[in-house]
């Protein structure tokens, strides 16, 4: 494969942009919060000790690295070899723990005494929720009503660890809308306030800080195949909602030959049903009607069911160096068994996403090595497969 040195990632233009997506669209009363922050992660990523801080907790406390694992049985029923890098091992289950320490030492480090977060299906919010109680600080989580109802245990879990939960009660009442009402505490508590946004969107210099303390995982993922295989992958699969999980493997692998494939719930499609618009603060592809209103999204999986997608994401697919495709829920569901089945590792609904394309696609994918990117353990997820599956009559 031909790779033209724009199409690997890299830092966005002065305004916040990458090619014609991003920049920073917010009210005038949070641009100097905005400008605050994007100097204060520029001045911290640059300071070694802030970088050393931050690689120990990551180390220490949050378990990385975590393993490569090869899937044997996957592999010989899809005629690839399929590996997994191993998110779901990390402190709190998911990858979400990479960006959150690192966004709450900033924080710390800025004078912040407050984290305040959204989530869907509560990975970020425990994330949050855990950085907050090792650091000292308070911590609110907004949640839609619809994904508090279906993430109970996740709920418990941000209360157990000390947060305050707070239910978004607007609009289709899932992540768009806990979004919503977490930008709305952070303009009113900007000044002992940090809003710890979960993934790479929202307005600069978020889609490029949060795919910044991501890009560990990439980059332990390249070593480990390099190691292992003696070159890279030919596909590298993650799961996109907002899109954190998948830009952070895809930066280990943006210069390299393999191919680079982006997976959306079929009723979430930013990248596949969306037009370029502007919503959460940044320019990106997004689901929207003739009119400009925002779609509602609609996904079995609390955390992907977003109508937006990071203004990375929509760079690489408009520069042709990633691809994005979608799957049905039902596919998801019998992707959640499989893997769970076969390799005895029950994934969370948002990566058995990435697993539901490679099995529909075995056939293309036929001798070829296959990465995905396991963002983050099933537990979460086990109580609303059962009811699906009683509901069915099949379990």
């Amino acid at each position: 494969m031909e790779l033209n040195e724009n199409e690997a990632l890299k830092a966005p233009d002065a305004s916040g942009r990458f090619g014609d997506f991003g920049g920073r669209f917010v009210p005038e009363t949070l641009m100097p919060a905005c400008l605050e922050l994007e100097e204060a992660f520029n001045e911290s990523w640059a300071d070694p000790s802030f970088r050393k801080e931050l690689d120990d907790l990551l180390a220490d406390y949050a378990g990385r690295p975590s393993p490569l694992t090869d899937c044997p049985n996957l592999s010989e029923l899809l005629g690839c070899r399929v590996l997994l890098k191993r998110e779901d091992l990390n402190h709190t289950g998911s990858h979400k723990i990479n960006n959150v320490l690192g966004q709450a030492l900033l924080a710390q480090r800025m004078g912040k005494t407050r984290l305040v977060a959204e989530t869907g299906a509560g990975q970020h919010g425990v994330a949050t929720a855990t950085a907050a109680a090792l650091l000292g600080m308070e911590c609110c989580v907004y949640m839609g009503e619809v994904d508090v109802e279906r993430q109970k245990l996740n709920v418990f879990r941000m209360r157990l660890l000390g947060a305050e939960v707070r239910t978004a009660l607007s609009g289709s009442r899932t992540l768009k809308d806990a979004i919503n009402e977490a930008m709305r505490d952070w303009v009113a508590t900007v000044e002992e306030s940090h809003y710890c946004l979960g993934s790479v969107m929202g307005p600069h210099p978020y889609p490029w800080m949060v795919r910044t303390f991501h890009e560990v995982l990439g980059s332990e993922a390249r070593s480990q195949c390099e190691e292992r295989l003696g070159t890279t992958p030919d596909v590298v699969v993650a799961c996109v909602g907002g899109g954190s999980n998948a830009i952070g493997i895809f930066s280990g692998f943006a210069d390299s030959p393999a191919e680079l494939v982006g997976v959306e719930p079929a009723g979430g499609a930013a990248v596949g049903r969306g037009v370029p618009g502007v919503v959460h603060g940044s320019r990106s592809f997004l689901m929207q009607d003739e009119f400009g209103q925002v779609l509602e999204a609609e996904s079995i999986s609390a955390g992907l069911d977003y109508p937006g997608v990071g203004p990375e994401h929509s760079f690489l697919a408009a520069s042709g160096r990633a691809r994005y495709e979608s799957v049905n829920d039902a596919e998801v569901v019998e992707a959640f068994q499989l893997l769970s089945r076969l390799e005895g590792i029950i994934p969370a609904l948002e990566p058995a996403h990435a697993l539901a394309w490679v099995s529909r696609e075995r056939a293309s994918l036929a001798g070829k090595t296959v990465l995905i990117n396991l963002s983050g353990r099933g537990d979460k997820d086990v109580d609303q497969i059962l009811q699906l599956l009683e509901k069915e009559g099949r379990a």
